[in-house]
């Protein structure tokens, strides 16, 4: 279970209580037509004086503006700290009190984490691009805690009733790791279901994380509360952050 705000979501995990985080959902804000609600996204066809309202009202619940990443799709990870640049990344881990990591996700899903004595953070854009080429690894190995003394949530992302993939997708993971083929459905030649949560689960359980909860929140089938990519590719994006008080 989570608890679930009108505009955002807070996740149920036991993360130390001065260990914050939150995923928005459309709700609030003052974007428009494709994009309406609470649209965080700055590379959408949204008004971009509406995108930064919202970002201004994003900002009134944190302690200090997000270190935002220029996702990929990929698996570079970046220590978040103390950069003064937007980094071309898909994970950021952080220390400090007060600096927020933040992700952008539409589809993909977020995956947040920290250590059970909450001295550390991080989050992970994980699409099954990224999934497929060890961005939960990579932020796992970045992160000052033993992968068993960690705690991940998987955040809202297209569950596995609605993302239909192809034969490209099933040999991304398949390839390597044989078992990950039950976390795909058959659907047609050459089509695929492919349940997301799952191989994020797998590869989370590959890196030692044995404490994950979430996943259970799918974006294409909500469309009141989430924006959806696969859904809409006009649509806007939601945040999913953490970090320290």
């Amino acid at each position: 279970m989570n608890t679930i705000h009108p505009q955002w979501i807070i996740p149920e995990w036991p993360a130390p209580a001065h260990v914050r985080a939150l995923v928005t959902t459309r709700a609030g804000g003052v974007s428009s037509g494709a994009c309406a609600g609470m649209n965080l996204g700055r590379r959408t066809a949204d008004d971009p004086a509406a995108v930064e309202a919202n970002h201004a009202q994003l900002n009134r619940l944190l302690p200090q503006p997000p270190r935002w990443l220029a996702q990929v799709h990929g698996n570079t990870v970046v220590d978040v700290d103390t950069l003064a640049v937007v980094p071309q990344a898909d994970a950021s881990v952080a220390r400090r009190p007060g600096t927020v990591c933040a992700i952008l996700v539409a589809d993909c899903l977020p995956v947040l984490f920290t250590d059970r004595a909450g001295t550390c953070i991080a989050a992970a854009h994980a699409g099954w691009r990224g999934l497929a080429g060890g961005v939960i690894a990579n932020t796992v190995a970045r992160m000052p805690a033993k992968p068993a003394g960690l705690l991940a949530w998987i955040g809202p992302g297209i569950g596995p009733t609605a993302f239909e993939v192809g034969d490209d997708v099933l040999q991304a993971f398949c390839t390597e790791e044989p078992e990950s083929k039950s976390a795909f459905k058959p659907l047609r030649a050459g089509k695929w279901l492919c349940n997301l949560p799952a191989l994020a689960r797998d590869a989370l359980r590959r890196a030692g994380v044995t404490e994950v909860y979430g996943g259970d929140l799918c974006t294409y089938t909500d469309p009141q509360r989430f924006y959806s990519h696969r859904r809409n590719p006009a649509t806007g994006r939601m945040a999913a952050l953490i970090w320290r008080q």
